[in-house]
């Protein structure tokens, strides 16, 4: 009896038991592996967050966020381009606005010279050819760190939609491609579209921060816009409960049914069972977010040796993939399109 015939457990042999089928045969190489693999990651997969600051030539860094920076307009615009050259298909943006500017009501959003609107029309001029996203929430420009109007103590819905919408013009009239309001209010896509429509904005898609949790993940991003020692209080009033997936669907449903071209998971890896749910139940373009708190717990295990930083972004991103994503938004994105174009 040779070894390969030799009998297992019970008698039977290796092939008696899996039938002659083998799935290891197409791992043995690489070349068969690549031959099979599912899913893949290429840069047209990946969306940039990037954080503006006011004045020329700045660049801060985050210490919460390794490698990753608050830059003015004109350093913004910069990176657009080379973004740009790398493939990446879009930039969001994202102000740290100066806190003497900030009040109650986030009255900013409404200026259109405002921050967000100054580094779209910068980020356009100098890399016509990058999709801009912008945000519609009111946080980086609220007193309190809320993502709407705060009044006795109550973050009011119809009054912060009607800013919202406002401001989703201004957006689009600096030259937002596509508007992704994250502030969870209830209404606010269909109140978005029509007030885009009105004013000749019918190609401004609107991407939906439908399903945002009310998650422990969002640190890191307080910090960076400078929101992490406004906040009183939580946002648990208009967030998603992390433990809810049904109620998740429903608030897709609902932005779908009143317009957005596409759809959000915010966090990112701690929610892949939704963004499966929302990609079978739906088929639309689905995103997810691969938030601030993830990016730093990689990086900070990177740093300290306990995982390979390098390997662990990539497999990250491919999860997000494999759960039914079209696109990623993750600040390792100019880092992971240079890793792609060299192959």
């Amino acid at each position: 009896m040779n070894k390969h015939s030799r009998p297992m457990t019970g008698g039977r042999s290796v092939d008696e038991i899996t039938g002659s089928r083998r799935l290891r045969r197409m791992r043995k190489a690489d070349w068969s592996r690549r031959l099979v693999q599912e899913n893949r990651l290429t840069v047209d997969d990946l969306i940039w967050p990037i954080f503006v600051i006011d004045g020329e030539n700045r660049r801060e860094s985050i210490p919460a966020m390794p490698g990753v920076f608050r830059m003015s307009v004109d350093l913004a615009a910069e990176e657009a381009a080379r973004a740009a050259e790398l493939g990446i298909p879009a930039i969001a943006t994202f102000p740290n606005v100066d806190i003497s500017l900030r009040d109650q009501t986030g009255s900013q959003i409404l200026d259109a010279d405002n921050l967000i609107n100054r580094a779209t029309r910068a980020i356009k001029a100098a890399a016509p050819n990058i999709g801009v996203i912008t945000d519609g929430a009111l946080d980086p420009f609220t007193s309190h760190g809320h993502d709407g109007i705060l009044r006795d103590g109550v973050i009011v819905n119809d009054e912060t939609v009607e800013q919202i919408a406002a401001a989703a013009v201004l957006q689009a009239r600096a030259g937002a491609d596509i508007i992704a309001p994250s502030d969870m209010m209830d209404g606010r896509i269909g109140a978005i579209r029509d007030a885009l429509d009105a004013n000749g904005f019918q190609d401004v898609a609107i991407m939906s921060y439908a399903t945002k949790f009310a998650s422990a993940f969002y640190g890191p991003y307080r910090e960076a816009i400078g929101t992490k020692g406004l906040l009183k209080g939580d946002k648990k009033t208009y967030y998603l409960d992390h433990a809810n997936s049904d109620e998740a669907v429903r608030e897709a449903e609902q932005d779908l049914a009143e317009g957005a071209d596409m759809i959000m998971v915010k966090p990112g890896l701690p929610y892949l069972d939704i963004v499966r749910r929302l990609k079978d139940e739906f088929a639309m373009p689905t995103f997810a977010y691969q938030v601030s708190g993830e990016y730093s717990m990689i990086e900070a295990a990177s740093a300290n040796g306990w995982i390979d930083g390098e390997k662990a972004m990539m497999e990250s991103l491919l999860a997000f993939k494999r759960a039914g994503c079209d696109g990623i938004l993750t600040y390792f994105a100019p880092r992971v399109a240079e890793l792609l174009k060299r192959g």
